[in-house]
């Protein structure tokens, strides 16, 4: 077989699993081995600067530029004894991976020779090339400075030989050109907003955290068959492709056995990060064949975005050890699931969850639904602008297709929580009002024990779910950074609980007391909010012409749906709030509109280079052998019989032709469309030409493509199809 196809397919059914070497260690012990955490601070930095260091982290004080010399002494100290050679500026830019630029840490001794030297400067503050990252038109080209400053609050690690340091992105002139330092803005406004509310209820709380648990789905591949698919390599999904006549429909890969392959691969990357602190706590089988998810343990939000990146950098190259490829595509495979990030958000404080049921005192209780309903107000009023802080070009394949929630944005709550926050508002008088916990479910089987029932059910439909003591914003991307959603969700509740302080103070100045003036505005909030709360069948047809009716936002081109971005009531919100600058908006989202253009721009440009370098020449090949075939067989058995003999093969040499040519008539078109299209200057219009009239074009192609490959012999074939790519092992 000189197929490249049937090498990459044999290589890929030989391979075995690699031995994993696991610490003899428990976890617990080698948790962290290699980030400079708060153990290693409180043994290689002085007791004065170690207590200076934690107020930073803790309590959000000014960092003292004059301990850094001491600190990165301490760090020096510790990357030596673990063979560091190199130190970084770790960062997040507009590219949704990560940047790093390593250095040595050496420097001429005025003698001839070397020195090894990391000083308090270098630690704080470096100076990265700003040219070549988007800018959104922040800065000319020709203008490349730009700064990167250390983040105290999310922990130094070790990758390699190289120091990692957390840092913000920032330009010469001050506006944000990353992820992280709009992210701690927005955490700092929720922080500030939550904990004025909160001293309603427990007046001696100084600070409220934002939590995420994020849920990574990915696909394996095998990485023989991945180089043998150039749309894989350059897209990150197959453009093209029939279904398998078997994929995901008897459920029977969701929770099954993880195979060796994969679970060596788990295993190595496990280990690995949670040696850098990556909290791993959950793997298994997802629903689609191939289809993988790990999950942390809760962390703070910033220090949660960060490992995130973190173990998709991981993933990468774990991967490759065990001779996978994964794919991090929302929809790297038609019909089949795609892949999400589940953010699950919660916001706490030192005594406990914000959002946890029941309390033990009607106060308590009062607490739960105020922060219920505030954090629905933020949604409901900005749900078009959460709506695209997960919007991508990637992300858009996926959103209501396949277990997705659609892309429309709305909250389930439960029918308990719907209840009480109903009985509220129907109440005559500003009562307390109870909710009560999990309930017993006796089972008839003596052998099992009393089970314990959540106040609240799951809907896999809705895209911000409530699912007991935290939401879950199920409609983030697999290879989105989680920042994104973070930076909009966050700001939005601190902008509902400011509103809501506001006019509760406002009350209670006119003479009302705290409880009467707290319900009374959550009365009005419940009612104001209630658009947003949905808790059928996200997918009906009948949900799109409802979520309209109530205003919410049901647009679903990618383009328009960033104009959010830009409304009046995102700018002022984030302005009010310190989150975004209008410029920074601004160029966000042209870089934005640029990023949806070339991306749809690689995939017209790799479909066109598949289907003419491979699919075209394979099927007139195969159409040239049923050609001689045919002669053959008129040679043998006359004209006559011999058309008679050959019809079947008549007719699908007729198909192969027509279909040919309506695939050549449609490569034409998507070229010239995306000539027209990259004609137009502004990155709105362009991107929003190459959505309308270069993107729908694929899947027309595509189909003609797919049935082509139903009716090509196997053996010419030359991509790997998608029973090889979703099934071996």
């Amino acid at each position: 077989m000189t197929n490249l196809r049937f090498q990459a397919v044999e290589q890929a059914a030989g391979r075995k699993a690699v031995e994993v070497i696991s610490p003899v260690e428990r976890p617990s012990e080698y948790f962290g081995k290699y980030v400079f955490n708060r153990s290693k601070m409180y043994k290689y930095l002085p007791a004065d600067v170690y207590e200076k260091l934690i107020d930073v982290i803790d309590n959000g004080a000014q960092l003292d530029r004059s301990i850094a010399d001491t600190v990165a002494k301490g760090i020096k100290q510790w990357a030596d004894e673990n063979g560091v050679t190199h130190y970084t500026h770790w960062f997040q830019p507009l590219t949704e991976g990560t940047a790093e630029k390593h250095d040595a840490f050496v420097e001429h001794d005025g003698k001839g020779g070397m020195i090894e030297e990391f000083s308090g400067k270098l630690l704080v503050q470096q100076e990265p090339d700003a040219s070549s990252f988007p800018s959104g038109g922040i800065r000319n080209t020709f203008e490349a400075r730009g700064y990167s400053a250390w983040d105290p609050t999310s922990p130094i690690f070790i990758s390699d030989d190289t120091l990692c340091i957390p840092t913000v992105f920032i330009s010469y002139t001050g506006e944000a050109l990353d992820y992280k330092a709009p992210l701690l803005r927005a955490l700092h406004a929720v922080n500030v907003a939550a904990t004025d509310v909160c001293k309603y209820f427990y007046p001696n709380v100084k600070k409220v955290t934002s939590n995420l648990g994020w849920e990574q789905e990915y696909f394996l591949v095998d990485e023989a068959l991945y180089y043998a698919r150039p749309d894989l390599m350059l897209t990150g999904r197959t453009l093209m492709g029939h279904e398998a006549a078997k994929n995901q429909q008897m459920d029977d890969h969701y929770f099954g056995i993880i195979p060796d392959r994969v679970l060596a691969f788990m295993k190595d990357l496990e280990i690995q990060a949670l040696e850098l602190s990556i909290p791993c706590k959950t793997r298994h089988n997802e629903v689609a064949p191939n289809q993988f998810e790990i999950a942390p343990i809760f962390e703070e939000t910033n220090l949660a975005v960060d490992h995130n990146m973190l173990l998709m950098s991981l993933m990468k190259k774990v991967a490759r050890k065990h001779g996978f490829r994964v794919l991090l595509h929302e929809k790297p495979f038609d019909g089949i699931n795609g892949s999400g990030k589940h953010n699950n958000w919660s916001l706490s404080t030192d005594t406990g969850v914000l959002l946890h049921a029941p309390g033990k005192t009607p106060e308590e209780n009062l607490r739960f639904v105020t922060f219920i309903v505030e954090t629905l107000m933020g949604l409901y009023r900005h749900n078009g602008l959460i709506k695209a802080s997960i919007m991508s070009a990637t992300n858009a394949h996926r959103l209501g297709a396949n277990e997705a929630p659609p892309a429309i944005i709305s909250s389930f709550l439960g029918t308990q929580v719907s209840e009480l926050l109903d009985h509220i508002v129907n109440s005559d008088t500003d009562e307390m009002f109870s909710l009560s916990g999990k309930q017993g479910m006796k089972l008839d089987i003596p052998e099992i024990p009393e089970l314990l029932i959540d106040n609240t059910d799951r809907n896999r439909t809705s895209p911000f779910a409530f699912t007991g003591n935290r939401f879950e914003f199920r409609a983030v991307g697999s290879e989105a950074n989680c920042a994104s959603a973070m930076i909009a969700l966050n700001s939005a509740v601190a902008e509902a609980l400011t509103d809501f302080k506001t006019r509760v103070d406002a009350l209670i100045a006119a003479g009302k007391d705290q409880t009467s003036a707290i319900v009374t505005i959550l009365k009005e909030d419940i009612k104001t909010c209630a658009p947003i709360r949905f808790d059928g069948n996200g997918y009906s047809d009948e949900w799109v012409a409802e979520a309209a009716r109530r205003g919410l936002d049901v647009e679903r081109s990618c383009p328009l749906i960033l104009d959010r971005y830009l409304d009046e009531a995102s700018i002022k919100m984030f302005g009010d709030m310190k989150v975004f600058a209008p410029k920074e908006l601004a160029a966000r989202n042209e870089i934005k509109w640029e990023t949806y253009t070339k991306k749809v721009q690689i995939e017209a440009r790799v479909f066109g280079d598949i289907t003419m370098n491979h699919i075209i020449p394979v099927c007139t090949r195969y159409q040239s052998q049923l050609a001689c075939n045919v002669d053959n067989m008129m040679k043998i058995f006359g004209a006559e019989e011999g058309k008679k003999l050959s019809a079947s093969n008549i007719a699908i040499i007729r198909e192969i032709a027509e279909r040919i040519e309506r695939i050549e008539n449609g490569v034409n078109a998507l070229v010239e469309a995306r000539k027209i299209a990259n004609k137009i200057e502004s990155e709105r219009e362009k991107a929003i030409a190459y959505h309308d009239t270069v993107e729908p074009k694929l899947d027309e192609i595509r189909y003609d493509i797919d049935k082509l490959e139903l009716i090509v012999s196997d053996e010419m074939w030359t991509l790997p199809k998608y029973r090889e790519l979703l099934f071996l092992r």
